[in-house]
């Protein structure tokens, strides 16, 4: 029988493998999509073996969905630094410049999960879209409080056309194999925006 302290150590041990099976999981399915992603090759990079990864999930599904948590929840924590950091009257234009900037557009696999993994989205068990589902809620909130009439419905409604816009730019810029084109959808829609940042 374990005593109390082994058993806090394996406990710990523990949480630190998830942990890092989760960081790993949560840049593998933003670099490779859900479908992309296998359980082996996430183990192998998390320098586990295969056959433990039951003890850590369920499924499959279960660990897609943590890690989309956790991908989620790494965008949001990121734009709340980026809008604390901006000056007063400035957060939603620092925001979108952050989110439209190349450094971004070419971190597919640390940036935001739904520009990267969008399309994929619909085709995910109901636990994967549920951790989506969150942290989108989260960043339209999040925008919505940074513009001149939150509380308002309208701030709601602009922070969810704000959103959409830098998403489906993003998407867009990562897809063509144009740089100029790139950096032209990313300038035209900070342009058509930049009435939501006065």
């Amino acid at each position: 029988m374990q005593n109390k302290s082994t058993q806090r150590v394996t406990k710990k041990r523990k949480e630190i493998s998830h942990d890092r099976i989760l960081e790993v999981a949560a840049r593998a399915i933003r670099r490779s999509g859900y479908d992309g992603t296998g359980v082996a090759d996430i183990m192998k990079e998390a320098g586990l073996t295969h056959g433990g990864f039951y003890a850590h999930f369920e499924s499959r599904d279960t660990l897609l969905a943590e890690a989309g948590d956790r991908a989620g929840a790494e965008s949001v924590a990121i734009a709340s630094r980026i809008v604390a950091a901006a000056p007063a009257g400035q957060a939603i234009r620092a925001l979108m410049e952050a989110y439209l900037s190349a450094e971004h557009i070419n971190a597919i696999e640390t940036g935001c999960p739904v520009s990267a993994l969008g399309s994929e989205m619909p085709r995910q068990s109901p636990e994967v879209r549920r951790a989506a589902t969150l942290h989108i809620k989260e960043m339209i909130d999040l925008v919505a409080r940074q513009l001149p009439d939150w509380g308002q419905p309208q701030a709601h409604e602009q922070a969810m056309a704000l959103l959409c816009a830098l998403i489906g730019t993003t998407m867009i810029a990562r897809a063509v194999d144009d740089p100029a084109l790139s950096e032209a959808l990313c300038a035209a829609t900070m342009k058509q925006f930049n009435p939501a940042t006065e």
